[in-house]
């Protein structure tokens, strides 16, 4: 560090390698950006929303740089230039390694640019996603100088890391591991982490990166940028972290209320009447619905991608939304980024120059192609009555998923990012989910700004969220091995600032064939047992995600494939989604947190019991919002492959209780005390659920769809031990009128000395009212579960703005 200076919107600190800025975007959010080039770069980021900075307090003091705001410090040695990371009492956070060597260095690379060839060879071939279109080596020159960033950190014995996206490891704690970052099927590039120590760290990078901690040290790494530029935010509480992750890149607007409904889906359904008939099977069994599902092959023969139905198939696509909307059921469609075949968009596509190298991927990073696409999506789906986006293959360019022999990570890693190469620019090879989700979330709320837009889609990036997108895992295989890795992968994926993750219940692939990713381990789909008791606790722990899709291939996934009406699995399957439709209200409002108060409802333990370090690397239990603790069944207990039937099962799995609260079964309602291990029954008809002493907790009668939820009566259970707070949520189910406050929250409170329960009614910032509702207390004991007949009445009332309006049960 040679000098520094302070501007108006930053301090600069000169150094023997380049300058360096140090904004402020709030009391608990600092920007760092070092280059080696006479001046910063102006670029718009993907990634990051504009805001205004400022410069942070500056003083000289003692062998260094002090630069602070009211809530965080940072330490810059006046020799090394070593960072020392501090919240304004002096707690340490993080630390550069103070040993002497660069912490923070770029090395300077050239970023290619690569030319269209209007004669190169496209190879076109099939893979387990379709088509794909391959283009030969084509001619590159050099676009410009960038830099290959690392960032090297000290952490501290005992501090776990979570974050870094989706991958398929299943890896909670990133301690002690390595994990490359790059978009793929079953892979979601995220740069971020989050601490246990109190912190988080957001790189603006959408480059191909890595993280690092080993034997060596903890480093971060990205290939190609412009700079070295990230943020650091301060919590200490893992919500705070997450909350101002979206504050920088984008807050969460809520789905409309059908979409927290059952989406029934399979690869896939083909043609008009089976759609509608799946439709009315559910209703004729009494199977909650709330959408069908149709994948991929809408399109006429083989015009891969193209965005219209099949006239043969689908002859009216009207009748075919009215039928289902009739239903009470909506319309989700398969949208892909890549044509083939000379399709009518297509061709269109690259009559406008709009296609990228292989002449079959849209560029979604440039506007018009993007407003194109919408058109075109608009006028194949949309005006019919489409209702939601499943966008599938959105990282394009993969090049592993060949081969019987899964290559290692570094192999697939860099086969991957050069084949991603060969059309897109190197900076932002993870960021092509990105710029394609905005495309249909701005294409929708232009044409319809009654109905908030739905897009499923298979990759993602910080950011996605303010697009209303809800991520899923990709294709994984149907063992027990791949749910319980889901578990963790949806965790940190959570932690990254979007709360909105699902998976395809019962895996992908099913069976087991010659290509290494293809290795399920159930031939016979549905008709084995061993699957159908994976199937069922796989959606045991999808019942209680932000998105409940049932999804695969190889074997039908609609519930009476899993048995007859009285058989268990049957009529365990029915009971999880007919509980699904039972947690809406609560399930709802979590999203309307997520949405007004920066809450991330799929939450690690670490969340709401960071002081309890036992939680840390728990990696198969997990709480839905402040009250449930869901623990999912992740090994066998009646079957083996084969199927040969499991004798020796305890047919029960351990499940730690967080310190610092009781805990109730949510079956039986029988009362543990916090800080110590259970074993908790396991029984196939049911997934150890764990409440929270001091819960708050509504729920709804069962409903056939999520829209008869805004006229249903309440049941608020309690579960005393400590004070309680829930604060409802509702909005009109679907709109933008949220964004003008048209919502409100209905705080429903526990006291426990008082033994009393209290419904005040707030009303939104722009005039919602509270809805009149019916809530029936019940607060839950030892003696007395879910439905028990045990259950008496007190003298107790209940009031509601200051009237007694029922009696409260013990």
């Amino acid at each position: 560090m040679t000098s520094h200076h302070v501007e108006p919107d930053a301090v600069v600190v000169l150094t023997d390698t380049g300058r360096m800025k140090i904004q402020v975007l709030g009391p608990e959010i600092m920007r760092v950006v070092q280059t080696r080039q006479d001046r910063f770069g102006t670029a718009e980021s993907l990634m990051i929303l504009p805001a205004p900075a400022a410069a942070p307090q500056v003083a000289e003091v003692d062998g260094g740089l002090l630069v602070s705001t009211s809530a965080l410090r940072l330490r810059i040695d006046a020799l090394s230039g070593a960072f020392t990371w501090t919240d304004s009492s002096g707690r340490l956070l993080v630390r550069e390694p103070h040993d002497g060597a660069p912490t923070r260095t770029l090395e300077e690379v050239l970023v290619h640019r690569p030319l269209r060839a209007a004669d190169a060879r496209i190879t076109n071939a099939r893979g387990a996603d379709g088509p794909k279109a391959v283009t030969e080596a084509v001619p590159r020159i050099v676009d410009r100088t960038a830099y290959s960033t690392t960032l090297r950190l000290e952490l501290a014995e005992g501090e776990a890391i979570y974050g870094l996206g989706q991958h398929e490891e299943g890896i909670l704690d990133y301690r002690g591991h390595q994990q490359y970052l790059y978009q793929q099927n079953l892979k979601v590039a995220a740069p971020v982490i989050v601490s246990t120590a109190g912190y988080g760290m957001l790189w603006d990078s959408c480059a191909f990166a890595s993280f690092t901690d080993d034997r060596d040290g903890t480093r971060f790494w990205t290939e190609t940028d412009d700079e070295l530029d990230y943020y650091f935010i301060l919590g200490p509480e893992i919500d705070a972290i997450v909350g101002r992750i979206r504050t920088l890149t984008g807050q969460v607007p809520p789905l409309p209320r059908w979409a927290l409904g059952y989406f029934q889906s399979k690869e896939h359904y083909a043609s008009q009447e089976e759609l509608v008939e799946i439709a009315r099977e559910h209703r004729r069994r009494d199977i909650p619905l709330d959408c069908v599902v149709q994948d991929w092959k809408s399109w006429t023969g083989e015009l891969w991608g193209q965005k219209s139905f099949d006239p043969i198939r689908y002859p009216d696509p009207s009748s075919l939304c009215a039928d289902l909307h009739a239903l009470n059921t909506r319309l989700m469609v398969s949208v892909w980024p890549t044509m083939h075949n000379d399709g009518p968009d297509q061709v269109e596509m690259r009559e406008r120059g709009h296609l990228l190298g292989n002449d079959a991927t849209y560029d979604a990073f440039n506007a018009d192609a993007r407003k194109l696409y919408w058109k075109q999506a608009d006028e194949g789906y949309f005006r019919f009555g489409v209702d939601a986006w499943w966008t599938d293959c959105t990282e394009p360019f993969e090049a592993d998923w060949n081969g019987t022999v899964k290559p290692d990570a570094a192999t697939r890693a860099r086969i991957n990012t050069d084949e991603s190469k060969k059309y897109l620019d190197a900076e932002h090879l993870n960021a092509y989910a990105l710029l394609h989700t905005r495309g249909l979330y701005e294409g929708q709320r232009g044409a319809d700004p009654h109905r908030r837009p739905v897009v499923l889609t298979r990759s993602g990036s910080p950011g996605q969220q303010r697009y209303g997108a809800v991520t899923w895992s990709g294709d994984v295989t149907a063992t027990w091995a791949t749910l319980r890795a889901q578990i963790a992968d949806g965790l940190n994926f959570c932690m990254t600032g979007n709360p909105r993750w699902s998976c395809d219940i019962g895996g992908f692939f099913v069976d087991r064939k010659e290509p290494w990713f293809w290795r399920g381990d159930f031939p016979a789909g549905c008709d084995d047992l061993g699957y159908r008791e994976l199937y069922v606790r796989w959606l045991q722990f999808a019942a209680f995600l932000p998105m409940f899709r049932s999804h695969g291939t190889d074997t039908p996934r609609e519930p009476w494939r899993f048995g007859d009406v009285g058989d268990t699995t049957y009529e365990t399957i029915l009971a999880f989604i007919r509980l699904r439709y039972r947690l809406l209200p609560y399930l709802y409002t979590l999203q309307g947190w997520e949405a007004h108060r920066g809450y991330t409802g799929m939450r690690a333990l670490a969340f709401d019991f960071r002081g309890d370090p036992a939680v840390y690397d728990i990696d198969d239990q997990l709480m839905i919002g402040p009250a449930l603790m869901i623990c999912p069944v992740t090994e066998p207990m009646y079957f083996g492959p084969g199927p040969t039937p499991i004798t020796d099962s305890a047919r029960a799995r351990q499940v730690y209780l967080p310190a610092g609260c009781d805990w109730y079964d949510f079956w039986t309602g029988e009362r543990h005390t916090g800080g110590r291990t259970i074993h908790a029954a396991a029984p196939l008809e049911h997934m150890p659920v764990f409440v929270r002493a001091g819960s708050v907790l509504p729920l709804g009668p069962v409903m056939s769809h999520a829209d008869e939820m805004p006229d249903a009566p309440l049941e608020v259970r309690v579960y005393p031990g400590a004070d309680g707070r829930f604060d409802l949520y509702d909005d009109a189910g679907d709109g933008f009128g949220y964004e003008e406050g048209e919502f409100t929250f209905t705080s429903l409170r526990w006291s426990d000395a008082e033994g009393r329960f209290l419904v005040e009614a707030s009303t939104g910032a722009g005039g919602g009212t509270p809805a009149h509702r019916d809530f029936r207390p019940v607060v839950v004991g030892t003696r007395g579960g879910l439905g028990s007949s045990e259950l008496t009445t007190d003298d107790s009332t209940v009031h509601y703005r200051g009237q007694p309006v029922s009696r409260l049960i013990k």
